[in-house]
């Protein structure tokens, strides 16, 4: 699920860890990453655009996979879908370097030139693949036994695991409001799950905390990923497209092992796209252009943008989930969302913490934010 954008420069001042993957990766979901500073002059008409693009995907993506997964009928295997999207966002990323390079014969030049003749640097990429491969197949179990809204909101641990390695591994340092902000996450997170765990409504095919360790080693494998392409690719001079073409290259290759590893005998004997409907094919397109879409608008959007994107999905996945999937919105579930997406605003933008009534007295010493 989710993705990124051109080269990677990273200003952990800020909060490029918004989305918690690095600006070269597509790889799932939604929507989320390390984003490169952003022009301010951005196109007044682009920015709504971007807004709407953004929380449609992020929303859309979730919800559509959590439909196909509980509608009646055979069910897809999931290590399949995984392939399935990385073959859809690799003929995507194809499809875009023709449209810059208006020439399909210098396409292929240009592939051939940054991928063959560069091994090393495409062989990096594999890593990252493997992790990105690794996560999607747990996303989708997590998508399988949790809730639409749940895992929107717990999905948003990536920032967290994201931060905490970028500190960890790379030796970044946060502010003390960031900070603030990661614990704000994760106790809004940890409500959400009480609630879902403790829930004493029944809900169709979900089972809570298979579904939570699922998340949580799927947001562990993101910030992995993010942090190997923040230390060892920065500075690269590979487009966007192309880095996602050698990820999606290696993407098919380790899908395809973990596919045979995983499922091999029941999709040996009820075939590679068992259970698919015109409505999984369309779940996998949505899940699979997220990045794309993230890559195209960041220019014409900032880290406040891109937060009001993510809480809008939130909201949205919550209003939707109560009309289709029968979610039952409850005073644990609306405080725990409400503490993720103040989280989401303050660690993008910790000088908001200075409007805020009351808590401001706190903080007039500026020097906490940075």
């Amino acid at each position: 699920m989710t993705h990124k954008e051109n080269q990677i420069t990273i200003d952990m001042k800020g909060s490029d860890l918004l989305n918690g993957q690095p600006s070269n990766t597509l790889s799932n979901s939604a929507s989320n990453g390390l984003t490169p500073p952003v022009s301010y002059h951005s196109s007044t008409f682009m920015k709504p655009i971007s807004l709407v693009a953004l929380t449609l995907q992020n929303a859309l993506s979730i919800l559509l996979l959590r439909y196909v997964r509980t509608i009646p009928g055979p069910r897809f295997i999931n290590s399949t879908a995984v392939i399935v999207s990385e073959v859809q966002k690799t003929m995507l990323s194809l499809f875009l370097v023709i449209n810059e390079e208006r020439n399909i014969a210098a396409t292929f030049k240009l592939i051939y030139n940054k991928i063959i003749c560069q091994p090393y640097d495409t062989f990096k990429t594999g890593i990252p693949a493997l992790l990105y491969t690794l996560q999607n197949n747990l996303l989708f179990v997590a998508i399988s036994n949790l809730d639409a809204a749940t895992f929107q909101v717990s999905y948003q641990l990536k920032i967290f695991t994201t931060a905490i390695l970028m500190v960890m591994i790379l030796r970044r340092q946060l502010s003390f409001i960031q900070w603030l902000a990661l614990f704000l996450l994760f106790i809004g997170i940890s409500l959400v799950q009480v609630e879902n765990m403790t829930s004493a409504t029944p809900k169709q095919d979900v089972n809570a905390v298979y579904g939570l360790l699922a998340v949580v080693a799927a947001c562990t494998l993101s910030g992995l990923a993010g942090v190997y392409f923040e230390k060892i690719l920065k500075g690269s001079d590979v487009s966007v497209w192309i880095r996602n073409i050698q990820l999606g290259v290696f993407g098919i290759f380790f899908g395809t092992i973990t596919s045979y590893l995983s499922d091999g005998l029941e999709v040996k004997e009820k075939g590679f796209f068992y259970g698919y409907t015109n409505m999984v094919w369309t779940a996998t397109l949505v899940h699979s252009v997220g990045g794309l879409i993230v890559a195209l608008v960041v220019k014409h959007a900032d880290n406040i943008l891109k937060g009001f994107a993510t809480s809008s999905a939130i909201i949205l996945s919550c209003i939707v989930s109560i009309i289709l999937f029968d979610f039952q919105l409850t005073l644990l579930f609306t405080l725990g969302a409400a503490l993720v997406i103040f989280s989401i605003f303050l660690y993008s933008k910790p000088e908001l913490i200075l409007h805020v009534p009351i808590v401001n007295i706190f903080f007039k010493d500026k020097s906490v934010l940075f």
